[in-house]
């Protein structure tokens, strides 16, 4: 039997910075509503309560209008600025715990990139940019097929938010936008 001890899985990442076309201020605020942080008291309650999987189903697909909700977020630029820098960033981890689910029930370690990591950001230019790896080439990764089944999906509902949003959408997220444009 090959000793299992370390593991290591090389893979490549797609990072994406994309110009908002926007201000830091508007972004951030549009962002922060499409994505609404999530309801953790209520994900106690359901807990306590032992709901069923399909309340917190229920419960998510209500509290995510466009399928995700903000895990955590963080003023980067406010900390920074401390050091003397000047530059705005907001990080978020922003994700579903019920679209998780369908990948860890596979391989637990998903969480490794389960929620998602953005930023909004002011480049070294001036201009605002939201920046995301792409979730199919992080999920891309892990061994099993439904796993980077749930990526593909992922890639698709970043598309939707950020046509929600009004920001540029990379064909590479949804390869059937370019055929919409």
């Amino acid at each position: 039997m090959p000793d299992r001890t370390f593991v290591s899985t090389p893979h490549e990442v797609v990072r994406w910075s994309i110009d908002t076309k926007t201000s830091f201020a508007d972004i951030r605020t549009r962002y922060e509503a499409a994505v609404p942080a999530l309801n953790a008291d209520r994900l106690a309650q359901l807990r306590r309560e032992r709901a069923s999987w399909d309340a917190v189903l229920a419960d998510a697909e209500v509290n995510a209008p466009y399928g995700f909700m903000r895990f955590w977020s963080t003023d980067v630029g406010e900390t920074m600025q401390l050091a003397g820098d000047s530059d705005a960033c907001v990080a978020y981890l922003m994700g579903n715990h019920t679209i998780a689910e369908r990948m860890y029930r596979h391989d637990p370690a998903v969480m490794l990139y389960a929620p998602l990591r953005t930023t909004i950001h002011r480049d070294r230019e001036g201009l605002t940019r939201f920046s995301i790896d792409q979730p199919s080439t992080r999920f891309a990764s892990f061994s099993f097929p439904e796993v980077a089944a749930v990526g593909l999906e992922l890639d698709r509902k970043v598309a939707n938010l950020l046509r929600v949003l009004d920001i540029p959408v990379p064909d590479a997220f949804d390869p059937t936008s370019a055929q919409r444009s």
